[in-house]
This record gives structure tokens, sequence and C-alpha cells, in this order.
């Protein structure tokens, strides 16, 4: 599940909070780094564990409605969202139980959220659509889950209040993180019942070794990198640049002369993006000027060797052809005066303009 963009944002965080602190371990830093992926993996747990979380406060206020229910002679409430096969199958999944038995925090700690959800839920659009479907089967179910999750738990204020009490470290992962909570649920196959398999926390080795060796390569060869970086920006007074910014870059060139089968562009798209989220405003286009210059200078000069694009020529601007000025002759038109005040005015006589060259 750890990807690379999870990566490279932990890795700027990270090296942001190593020059803030006074004691620069760096084999520290990095249990550090890795504890805070680890991090993203047990939210995206979490995130999970919410659909049967709500289901259980439906299955709560369901006996409610259904003891009044009885009491007043009505016809029972309809148990049709209760007992969801998605989410009765999510409810039992080992993978996940096995998780939540390991952890102090679970969603009963936070009732008034799950309650808050399921009326928001309850009130919706989507949920009453499904209530009165006819169709009745595990796709519909799973179908549900998959609205509701992209509709009330994305970008939900409330919900991410919560999780931040939990980890500082979430404040940044919850959107990357949605998207494979998505992709689990859209995933998910009846047949497997209690077995079916959620995504790994890592997707392989690889990636372990690429957070290790980015990390260790912006810390190690900051001097080299800020050289650079320098060198680049002689008609700025470098000490002034952003500290982000600074930052930003060092990580990047890490990745560039780091990794040879990363193409350049990638690697500077990636980190422009970033300064959207981290830096000012306009740190995005001075970034990416900055490392395709500084690309452009080590790739010429022999000390990468990496293809980069050859840099696109401005076309220039065609003029536009001068017309030809006309010249007109100013004509004074006069009207006849009014006969008497019932009469209609006369038409002015239509005046010949002539034009000279």
């Amino acid at each position: 599940m750890i990807n690379r963009e999870i990566i490279r944002i932990k890795i700027v965080q990270l090296t942001y909070a190593y020059y803030q602190n006074g004691n620069k371990n760096i084999d520290s830093a990095e249990k550090e780094l890795f504890f805070s992926l680890s991090k993203a993996y047990d939210l995206y747990n979490y995130l999970l564990a919410l659909i049967p979380a709500v289901t259980k406060e439906a299955g709560r206020r369901l006996e409610v409605a259904q003891a009044r229910a009885r009491r007043e002679g009505l016809a029972d409430p309809s148990q049709k969202f209760v007992f969801n096969r998605f989410a009765l199958q999510l409810e039992e999944n080992k993978a996940l139980a096995d998780f939540l038995s390991t952890q102090k925090f679970n969603w009963d700690d936070a009732a008034a959220t799950i309650s808050q959800l399921f009326e928001t839920i309850e009130s919706s659009e989507i949920y009453q659509e499904y209530m009165k479907s006819k169709e009745d089967n595990y796709d519909a179910d799973r179908e549900l889950w998959r609205k509701l999750y992209k509709t009330f738990f994305m970008n939900n204020n409330e919900l991410d209040a919560v999780l931040e009490d939990q980890s500082l470290y979430w404040n940044d992962d919850k959107e990357i993180v949605d998207t494979f909570v998505l992709k689990t649920i859209k995933r998910f196959k009846e047949q497997n019942g209690a077995k079916e398999e959620l995504l790994p926390e890592w997707d392989s080795e690889e990636e372990k070794d690429f957070a290790r060796k980015l990390f260790r390569a912006a810390i190690l060869n900051d001097a080299q990198y800020q050289r650079y970086m320098s060198e680049a920006s002689r008609n700025w007074d470098f000490s002034r640049l952003a500290y982000m910014d600074v930052i930003l870059m060092q990580i990047a060139l890490a990745e560039i002369m780091t990794f040879p089968n990363i193409p350049i562009s990638v690697t500077i798209n990636e980190y422009v993006d970033l300064a959207k989220l981290y830096s000012t405003r306009k740190s995005g286009a001075y970034i990416n000027g900055m490392l395709d210059a500084i690309a452009r200078n080590l790739v010429n000069s022999g000390r990468l060797l990496k293809y980069i694009e050859p840099k696109k020529e401005k076309a220039p601007k065609e003029k536009a052809p001068k017309e030809k000025a006309v010249k007109v002759k100013a004509v004074k038109v006069h009207a006849k005066p009014l006969a008497d005040e019932n009469q209609e005015p006369a038409k002015p006589k239509r005046q010949r303009i002539k034009k000279t060259e």
C-alpha cells in the first residue's frame, strides 16, 4: 500500500524535522521515518473499520425502532442496511480483526462521530435510493459503501479532527489513504468471505529501499546539493530562499542523482506538486525552473548520466501587417427647421462622403 507518493511526503516532513532538531542523528531520524510510514498503514485499517462501526450503530438504532414498532403495532422497519453483505464481510475480515485487536483506539471511543456519520448517511439520497431499490445482491451492497465512503468519509472535517487527535502523522496521509480504501472496497469478492486479503503494508522491498536510500542521500549529500542550488541561483540571494524550498529541491536532487531509472521530468513534477502543498504560492514555478536548470547543467557537464528532453525554444511572435490608414473627410449635415409643432421633422438628405487617399 505504501507507495512513493506517501514516501516522498514523509521524507519531506522528516528531513525538515531533522534540521529543526538540535540532536541530529540520522539513524534515529530513519527509524522515525519508517514509524511514520507504518502509521499511514494504521490509518488505512482504521478507515476500513469505520464501515462496520457505522453499520453497528445502525443496528443499535434498528433494535430501538423494532421495539417501538412492536409496541405500536407497526410494520417492522427494513433491515437492509444493517445486513449489508459487504459491511458484514468487512466486520468478519480476519486481517482487519487482527489489526484492531492490537490497537488501543477503536471507533467505540468516538461514538458521537459515528452517530453523526450515520445520521448524515440515513438522510442522504444515496441511502434512500438503496433502501427503496429492489436490487438485493452483494454487488449492490458493495457499491453502496463505495458511494457512501466517497461522499461522506472523504473531506469530512469532523472525522479529520478525530483522526488528528489520534496521530499527527495522519494530517497529510488521509487524502492518499482514502484512495487505497476505495481500491480495497472495489476489489472485495463475496466468495472470499472473512479471508479476503487487504492491501499489504509494503508493495515490495524495493519501496522500502527507495525510502531508505532517498532519505539518507538527501541528508548525507546536503552540502553538495545546496552547492548546485547556489550555482543555479546566481541572480538570487541563496540565503533568502524559503527554507522549505531548499528542503524540497535538496530531496529532489537526491532522487535525480540516486535513482537512474526515474526520469528527471517525473521527479521534478513530483516536487513541484509538493511545493504547492508545503511552500509559498510562487514556489512551484521557481522550483521547476531551478531543478530544470540544475539537471541540464549536470547532464551537459557529464556529472549526471540521464536523458533530459531538449529545451523548447519559444517561437518568435509574428507581427501583424499594418493596415493602410484611410482618411475620411468630415461633412456637416444640416436638417431643415420644423414648419410647425405638429409637422414631422424632414429627413436630412444623405450626403456622399468622399474618401481621399
